[in-house]
């Protein structure tokens, strides 16, 4: 099998949808599916894991563009009921919330899995899934412990492991978009994700953006910085990191 063919928005015929469903431990949850409706047939699917803001239009943006690509890609809800904020507190308390547990936040996770695996646009053979900052962090928990994704893709992420990989543990292929100038990452925390992840004898690629902030991905992380916020946009690792993922994308659905 071949991954689909790239194209631009101008080009796609974007439909989406919204997705309710709940996680096993009761929580009502909303996706948003896109996908091109020219695309013929059954495609990979992709996870979009938002930012702690939650499921805002910013992820939403980045579902299309996967659709796009020729993907169906669903963004997911970690907090329930679509959630969203914009304010930095309740936002750490909603994904607080989210991570009380190992099992929960797996739990929500996976449930958004079962959902895109029962879409009729999607070959379960070939599922993959991205995040950004918390999203980021999620989808790196998930491969540790194993989830069923072909790939996953990690932009400014936080590193340090829920539960740590261990020999074995990784199936996913992994791809990290990581920031020069994150300061939510220190470069102790670095050095042991790159040992985990040898250790445990991932494929597993990180890369580098010289000055980028957390959060570089982003054209909304300018204005929402404060003291305790370090996170900024900057437009050429957001545009190579994307391209990063593309290829990836390429050579993981084959």
């Amino acid at each position: 099998m071949s991954a689909p063919s790239s194209g631009g928005l101008a080009q796609a015929e974007i439909q989406t949808r919204e997705l309710t469903y709940q996680s096993a431990d009761g929580t009502p949850l909303c996706g948003y599916l896109a996908y091109d409706e020219a695309e013929e047939g059954p495609r990979p699917g992709v996870l979009v894991a938002p930012e702690f803001w939650g499921l805002n239009d910013y992820i939403r943006r980045r579902a299309r563009e996967l659709a796009a690509l020729g993907y169906a890609a669903l963004a997911l809800d970690m907090y329930g009921n679509g959630r969203t904020t914009t304010d930095p507190g309740e936002a750490r308390s909603l994904m607080q919330a989210a991570t009380a547990s190992v099992e929960l936040t797996r739990q929500r996770f996976e449930a958004a899995l079962d959902v895109l695996l029962r879409q009729p646009e999607v070959d379960p053979r070939r599922i993959g899934a991205i995040g950004y900052c918390f999203g980021g962090k999620l989808v790196l928990d998930m491969a540790r412990q194993g989830l069923p994704l072909a790939g996953v893709v990690s932009f400014h992420g936080r590193l340090t492991p829920a539960v740590p990989a261990t020999p074995g543990s990784v199936k996913a292929r992994v791809l990290v978009e990581h920031g020069e100038a994150d300061s939510m990452t220190t470069p102790e925390q670095l050095q042991a994700f790159q040992d985990e992840m040898r250790e445990a004898g991932a494929d597993c690629r990180l890369v580098i953006h010289p000055g980028a902030r957390h959060g570089f991905t982003n054209p909304q992380a300018d204005q929402r910085r404060t003291d305790t916020l370090d996170i900024g946009y900057q437009r050429e690792a957001d545009a190579r990191s994307w391209a990063d993922m593309k290829a990836f994308f390429a050579e993981v659905f084959v």
